[in-house]
Parts: structure tokens; C-alpha cells; sequence
């Protein structure tokens, strides 16, 4: 399950782990004009680990989710 919220400066998006125990803590992804950030706490230390990618980053997430094994470099042609 996921739920997509519009906020005044970012769109965030909430990951919910469903199924069978043990569940994860659910992922926020706050989606803004120049990052993205992923936040979820730590069941270990209850503390809150962010990470923040650039939208070049996420946009060779992206191509890699569709690639085989291989160094890859993104062209502004889109190729």
C-alpha cells in the first residue's frame, strides 16, 4: 500500500509494508524541485536514516532497474 500527498513544496509519497510479519518501517519519499529524499527509521536504534539523491541520480535508478550487470554513463540525448 502506498499514499501520495501534495505538499506546498514537495510531493511525498509513503511506502507501507503489507503481507506477512516481520513488516518494515514504511519508506517516505519526498520528491522536490531539485532532490529527492528517502527517509525511514531504524527499528535497531529507533533513529531516522534519510538519504538524499539528485534527480540526475534517480534518473540512472531508473535506467539501471532496466539493465543487465555493467558500467553505464546516461547522455543528454536520452540514450
Amino acid at each position: 500500500m502506498f499514499t501520495i500527498e501534495h505538499d506546498y513544496d514537495a510531493t511525498v509519497v509513503t511506502l507501507v509494508d503489507e503481507g506477512k510479519a516481520p513488516l518494515l518501517e514504511d519508506v517516505i519519499i519526498n520528491a522536490f524541485e531539485d532532490c529527492v529524499t528517502i527517509t525511514q527509521v531504524d527499528p535497531r536504534t529507533d533513529q531516522v536514516v534519510r538519504i538524499t539523491v539528485s534527480l540526475s541520480q534517480l534518473r540512472d535508478l531508473q535506467a539501471a532497474l532496466d539493465l543487465p550487470e555493467g558500467v553505464y554513463q546516461l547522455r543528454k540525448d536520452g540514450t
